[in-house]
C-alpha cells in the first residue's frame, strides 16, 4: 500500500518534531563553532612576487614579443624548479626549520596569471612571521641559484608590503564554517523527522484507521475525563438537593 503525503501532513510532521529540529541545528553550530575556535589551528599565508624578465645590457634596446614568450613559458620551469631539494635544502637550513623537505615542499603553492611574467610564491604556516620568512627566503635563494642551475639572469625579486605579519588568519573561517554547520544540522533534522514520522507506524486518529484498513470510520468512542464526570455527578446532585 502505498502512502502518500499533503502538504499539510508534511508541515504538520515538522512542527511536531521541531523540538528535534531546534536541538540537532544547535547542537551542530556549537560543535562546529567549538571546532573552529578551539581545535583547529589558525593558518597564515604569506606571498612574495618574482619577476621573470631578461636583462639588458642596452638601454636603447626593446623587448619583443618573442622574449616575453619565452619568459613566460619559462615560469612553468621555474615553478618546478623553485619546489625543487636544490632549494628548499637552503631555505630549511638558512631557517634552520624543524621540518622535512616534503613538509616545507607542502607549505609552498606558486602560482602565475595567465601570460604574466610575475610568479607569486606563498606560503602557509601557523605562524605568520615563519610564512614570511619562508617566502622571502625561498625567492632570495631561488634567484641566486637559478642563475647557476640555467645560466640566466632573468629573475627579480619584487618588493611586496612588509606588513603580512599581522595579516588575518585565512583558515580556519568560524563565521562560514557555523553557518554551513547550521544549514546541514537543520537538514539532517527535517530528515530525522521523516525518517521517525515514517518508522512510527501506530495508531492515533481515526484517519491513521482508515489508512490502515482502506474501510470508514463509522463511529468513534470519545475520550471521557474522570474528574469532569465526577464534578458533573457532584453539581447534579447539588441540584436535586436544592429542589427537594
Amino acid at each position: 500500500m502505498e502512502e502518500t503525503f499533503s502538504i499539510k501532513e508534511l508541515f504538520q510532521t515538522l512542527r511536531k518534531r521541531i523540538v528535534l529540529i531546534i536541538s540537532i541545528t544547535i547542537i551542530a553550530m556549537i560543535v562546529s563553532a567549538t571546532v573552529s575556535y578551539f581545535i583547529l589551528t589558525p593558518k597564515y599565508k604569506s606571498s612574495t612576487q618574482i619577476l621573470v624578465n631578461q636583462s639588458k645590457t642596452d638601454d636603447s634596446a626593446f623587448y619583443n614579443t618573442n622574449e616575453v614568450q619565452t619568459n613566460i613559458q619559462l615560469i612553468s620551469t621555474y615553478s618546478v624548479i623553485i619546489k625543487s631539494a636544490a632549494i628548499l635544502n637552503t631555505v630549511k637550513n638558512d631557517l634552520n626549520l624543524k621540518m622535512s623537505i616534503s613538509e616545507l615542499n607542502n607549505k609552498i603553492t606558486v602560482d602565475s596569471a595567465l601570460n604574466s611574467q610575475i610568479m607569486t610564491v606563498s606560503v602557509t604556516d601557523s605562524d605568520p612571521a615563519i610564512a614570511l620568512d619562508i617566502a622571502n627566503r625561498t625567492a632570495e635563494v631561488f634567484e641566486n641559484e637559478i642563475k647557476k642551475i640555467m645560466n640566466v639572469d632573468n629573475v627579480t625579486i619584487l618588493p611586496l608590503a612588509d606588513d603580512q605579519e599581522n595579516q588575518s588568519p585565512i583558515s580556519p573561517n568560524p563565521t562560514l564554517n557555523i553557518v554551513i554547520a547550521g544549514i546541514v544540522g537543520l537538514l539532517v533534522g527535517i530528515g530525522l523527522a521523516f525518517i521517525l514520522e515514517f518508522l512510527d507506524n501506530t495508531v492515533k486518529t481515526e484517519s491513521d484507521i482508515e489508512k490502515l484498513l482502506e474501510l470508514p470510520v463509522l463511529g468513534a468512542i470519545t475520550t471521557i475525563d474522570e474528574n469532569f464526570e465526577a464534578k458533573l455527578r457532584g453539581t447534579n446532585n447539588g441540584r436535586t438537593r436544592g429542589a427537594s
